[in-house]
């Protein structure tokens, strides 16, 4: 079985797709495949389809919801009447594909791909090649865990409470590394690639720091200091209208070395590659110039 939720979701089972299209049934999958191989409680599965408010049919429904999907898993497993398992050599059923535990259900993923597992596998080596200063490698591993993301996680999936929860999660692992693959290529000296991601990034996320002070750097970089110092006035402003703040110590550090210095400005050091940030750290040290 082949998963796929950074994005529309997608689980295919014998390369067919068993995605049904009513939304109830559709987030059940979407649940069911975040976690697959783990039993996800019937609590939870509960949870997520009536946010608190379940009908008294609710276990009776759930039932429902999973018959269809093993009708859907049927009919995919028998595109290929010959399909053996590794262990006793019988075609797997529907039953042994989705799986009724004590407490709850389980989704057999059967060895197959799972992206938000690459996902995390892939930025989890990135993370630690920036951590060794292998920033060649830490942008190209990056880049394959981000190229993973086809959209928003669960994209076109009615999201309940669980759902909406990991979608959030997932989405700020994405910024996460994303942001770590800038900070690499800017350490790599590829400013100028950088600058239309940055533009696009600091316009939707209005607030992030560590995105403006990367912006930052790279337009001065690039001999555009008026545009970076242009981009530390807006974000102030945009922090104090929005949220009653002023720039973080290190972004103003970063304002007074542009101010103060020549073409060049070089990146502190890394700070902690693991903790999604929305701000430089202040402790990393000052954003200083090279001449």
């Amino acid at each position: 079985m082949d998963i796929d939720v950074l994005g529309a979701l997608d689980v295919r089972e014998n390369g067919v797709s068993i995605a049904p299209t009513a939304p109830k049934p559709r987030q059940v999958l979407a649940l069911l495949a975040l976690h697959a191989d783990r039993v996800v409680p019937v609590a939870s599965l509960i949870e997520e389809l009536w946010s608190g408010r379940p009908p008294r049919s609710a276990r009776t429904t759930l039932q429902t919801y999973v018959l269809q999907l093993r009708e859907l898993i049927a009919a995919a497993l028998a595109r290929d009447p010959g399909q053996q398992d590794g262990a006793g050599g019988q075609r797997r059923t529907a039953k042994e594909v989705l799986l009724t535990l004590p407490g709850g259900y389980l989704l057999s993923s059967g060895g197959g791909t799972i992206d938000v597992r690459e996902f995390e596998r892939l930025a989890g080596l990135g993370y630690r090649a920036m951590d060794a200063g292998d920033f060649a490698g830490a942008s190209r591993t990056l880049a394959a865990a981000l190229d993973l993301w086809s959209g928003s996680a669960f994209a076109d999936v009615h999201t309940g409470t669980q759902l909406a929860m990991e979608a959030k999660r997932l989405d700020e692992s994405r910024l996460c590394a994303l942001d770590q693959r800038i900070e690499a290529d800017l350490r790599l000296g590829r400013h100028r690639e950088v600058l239309a991601e940055l533009t696009v990034l600091t316009s939707r996320y209005r607030t992030h720091e560590n995105l403006h002070a990367q912006f930052m750097i790279a337009l001065h970089r690039s001999g555009r200091r008026g545009e970076a110092l242009n981009a530390y006035l807006q974000l102030r402003t945009t922090l104090g209208r929005e949220l009653g703040l002023e720039p973080s110590p290190r972004l103003r550090r970063l304002q007074h070395s542009i101010l103060m210095s020549g073409p060049e400005t070089a990146l502190g050091p890394t700070p902690p590659a693991r903790a999604t940030r929305s701000a430089p750290d202040p402790d990393a040290g000052p954003l200083t110039p090279t001449h």
